[in-house]
């Protein structure tokens, strides 16, 4: 018996169409610390420094929520017809 190892390549992907994949469909959750907030919610009140929340973002980054647990999340997620799968 022999083992063949294949490799694929595909040049035709570029980063932009990278970028969409799993648009309108997949969303991420990430914890993020509360000192990282104003960069991802410039619009959010200011929070007190040493906070675990949770992000939810769209598949090509866009932030949609925060939250102070990653169920919640997931639930927003759900509920706006997206799939979620975490980032660690």
């Amino acid at each position: 018996m022999s083992a063949t190892n294949t490799i694929y390549e595909n040049e035709s992907v570029t980063p932009e169409a990278l970028a969409h994949l799993g648009e309108g469909h997949i969303a991420y959750v990430k914890q993020v610390r509360s000192e990282d907030v104003p960069d991802l919610f410039p619009q959010a009140p200011k929070i007190a420094p040493g906070l675990k929340l949770f992000a939810l973002h769209a598949a090509d980054g866009t932030p949609i929520m925060l939250t102070d647990s990653r169920e919640a999340a997931i639930a927003n997620a759900w509920s706006n017809e997206l799939q979620a799968v975490s980032v660690h």
